[in-house]
Formats: C-alpha cells, sequence, structure tokens
C-alpha cells in the first residue's frame, strides 16, 4: 500500500454505502490520514467505523441545503496540504463520476498540490446492484447512460432527451427525485412507453435502502405514495424487470458488526 506523504491530498471514493464497499486503497487512506474532507453521501457505517473522529471535517453538499461553496472546498483541501496534512477528500460513490472531483483535482494542480486518485464503486453500478438490477445484461441491453439530475430542468437542460431516448435502452439518473416529474415528462415526449418499468432507489447499499418499482408513466405518483427520500437513483429500462428475482440485498445485515471499527 502507498506511503500517504504529508502534504498531499488524495481524493478517494467510498462507494454507494455498505463499508465493504470500499477499496484497500481507501481504507489504507482513511488509516494515514491527517484530516479527512468528507461529503454528504459517505455513509455513517463508513463515518462511525473511522477511529479519531476529531479528524472528520464536513464538506458536503446537498441540493436545497446551505452548502459550502466549492470554491472553498478545494481552497481548504490547498490550504491543508500547505500546512503538511496529510488530507483525504473522502466523496461517496467516485470522485470522478458526478463527484467534482476532476474540479478539485485541477485545483490541486494549478496550485502545485501533488494528490492521488482512488476511484470508488458508482452508485450507479453498485446501487443499482444492491437493489438486485444490473446495469446491463447481454439479453437486454448493451448500452447504459448516466444522467445527474442536478442540471435537468426542462426544454432548455442541454440534453438531446431523443437522442438519449432512443440510443440507450438503460438509463440511470443520479440525485434525480426532485425532478421526477420532468424526467418523466421529457421521456415520454422522447417516445419512451409509459409502461416501460422504473426503478427508484433511496439510500442505496445502506441499511436505510429503499426500492420502488414503478414505470415512467405512473413514477411521481409512485414516489408520493412510498414517501421516498433522496438521495435517489433512478433507473429506466427492462433491466428494471429483473429485479423481481434478484432482489438479494437485506438491508438489516448492514450496521451489526461494522468491520471497519478502528479504520
Amino acid at each position: 500500500m502507498p506511503t500517504f506523504v504529508p502534504g498531499t491530498v488524495w481524493l478517494a471514493g467510498a462507494g454507494p454505502g455498505d463499508p465493504g464497499l470500499l477499496t484497500l486503497h481507501a481504507v489504507n487512506a482513511i488509516r494515514q490520514a491527517d484530516v479527512i474532507i468528507y461529503d454528504a453521501l459517505v455513509s455513517r457505517q463508513i463515518l462511525d467505523g473511522i477511529e479519531n473522529p476529531e479528524r472528520l471535517e464536513y464538506a458536503g453538499k446537498r441540493g436545497g441545503k446551505p452548502s459550502p461553496q466549492q470554491r472553498n472546498i478545494s481552497l481548504r483541501l490547498i490550504e491543508l496540504a500547505r500546512q503538511g496534512k496529510r488530507v483525504l477528500r473522502l466523496k461517496g460513490g467516485d470522485p470522478f463520476v458526478f463527484g467534482r472531483g476532476g474540479e478539485e483535482a485541477l485545483a490541486l494542480a494549478r496550485s502545485g498540490i501533488a494528490f492521488r486518485i482512488i476511484p470508488g464503486i458508482t452508485a450507479g453500478v453498485g446501487g443499482l446492484a444492491y437493489a438486485g438490477i444490473p446495469a446491463t445484461h447481454r439479453a437486454v441491453n448493451t448500452v447504459v447512460s448516466f444522467i445527474t439530475g442536478h442540471t435537468i430542468t426542462g426544454r432548455h437542460d442541454g440534453i438531446d432527451w431523443t437522442a438519449l431516448s432512443q440510443g440507450s435502452p438503460v438509463l440511470v439518473f443520479y440525485m434525480g427525485l426532485k425532478q421526477l416529474p420532468t424526467i418523466r415528462d421529457q421521456l415520454l415526449a422522447a417516445g419512451r412507453p409509459k409502461d416501460q418499468a422504473m426503478a427508484l432507489i433511496s439510500k442505496a447499499a445502506t441499511p436505510a435502502q429503499q426500492v420502488v418499482i414503478t414505470t415512467i408513466g405512473d413514477c411521481a405518483e409512485a414516489a408520493r405514495g412510498s414517501a421516498i427520500e433522496a438521495p435517489v437513483l433512478i433507473a429506466v429500462g427492462d433491466v428494471v424487470d429483473l429485479q423481481a428475482n434478484l432482489d438479494w440485498f437485506q438491508p438489516g445485515e448492514l450496521g451489526v458488526g461494522d468491520p471497519f471499527r478502528h479504520v
């Protein structure tokens, strides 16, 4: 395992929630770091297993809630590194998949701060797997698209909905709960069938995981009726139909005998 050199920053993905999905490099980073700057999507199960929690510093960004500015987060990483700290930026999922890791790495590079990237299991793959939904299946799709819900606004969001709907059998939207009615309307307008399967996956790979299976046409009503809470992954396509046979994960299995205590 590499040595965490003082005055450097490591950008690491923590995966979608289950501590067992941390990579060995991520665990090694947690053990050596002087300061751990973590975001809102790092699960409580992971945070509770970290020794010396005074090393933790919150820098989460959540839509609709007071959040630190991205520029200030990057400046904080630079400041701590210049103090000679071993700085770990711990992000939910993968830092380079809708995680703003690229922005932070560029800021470090421009400031002459050495850094390391530690990929993680992105929620669009790991979260779907914990819901019993394969992102790809040979009999269903050879293409899958990942879309961030944060930029979806409707007609002027820069997404070619027709090309997306016709070219990708399976669609996975990150953080899309707030924009669910818009997603529904745009998919239907682009030609997706109203009765095509959709899954809403809340707090994937954690003890609070909730999966709602619905259709494009009924998704907004299903979300309201289930009182599902963010963060939510949205999966669209025929792979969702496989969930009835592949629903393997029991959320209660997590949080019992945390194997990462004293990380």
